[in-house]
């Protein structure tokens, strides 16, 4: 674990056992890091997460992929330790991009309704491609004239997200591509 020194010195100065954070620059990415997650993040070790990834954010570190393949549990404490970094680093031109995550975990971020305000990959290499296409600096689609698929009411949406129809009340879901489906 010393290369992350190597990447930001003194990083591994604290550690937690619960939750194992491995750097990796080794990819092209500006100011990208891929960050490995090994164990759990909950309420008790949150804390930790939140500190040990705002040090990397403050080195200069934007374009974040957090490898999640060998995290086993989050809390709904730890996706929103996610939220707050996608707040830090979309400020600063950053993304977040979350890989390989399994089923369980997944679960968790789409049953708090999560799932649809990350950027999900399931390899490395569509994680560095989300990046090197444009990411977090391609041209949005919004704001958008959208026809509810329930009522074909027209409205207006100015980003991705879950929403009401204000003809039928149904909940719609518009993805960053501005698709829409029922939600």
């Amino acid at each position: 674990m010393d290369a992350n020194n190597v990447i930001i010195p003194g990083f591994d100065a604290d550690k937690d056992d619960s939750l194992q954070i491995r750097l990796d620059k080794s990819f092209n990415v500006p100011n990208g890091l891929i960050i490995y997650l090994t164990g759990y993040i909950d309420t008790y070790n949150s804390t930790y997460f939140q500190k040990k990834i705002t040090q990397v954010i403050e080195a200069g570190f934007v374009n974040l992929i957090f490898n999640c393949a060998a995290l086993n549990y989050v809390s709904s404490t730890g996706i929103g330790s996610f939220t707050v970094f996608l707040k830090m680093v979309k400020p600063k031109g950053g993304d977040v991009v979350l890989l390989e995550i399994q089923p369980k975990v997944y679960e968790v971020f789409q049953l708090l309704g999560f799932s649809q305000f990350f950027n999900i990959k399931n390899s490395t290499e569509e994680a560095i491609s989300f990046f090197s296409e444009g990411g977090p600096t391609t041209s949005s689609v919004f704001p958008l004239v959208i026809e509810c698929p329930v009522c074909s009411k027209k409205l207006r949406a100015t980003k991705a997200g879950r929403f009401r129809c204000s003809g039928c009340k149904s909940i719609l879901a518009i993805n960053e591509r501005g698709e829409v489906s029922l939600g």
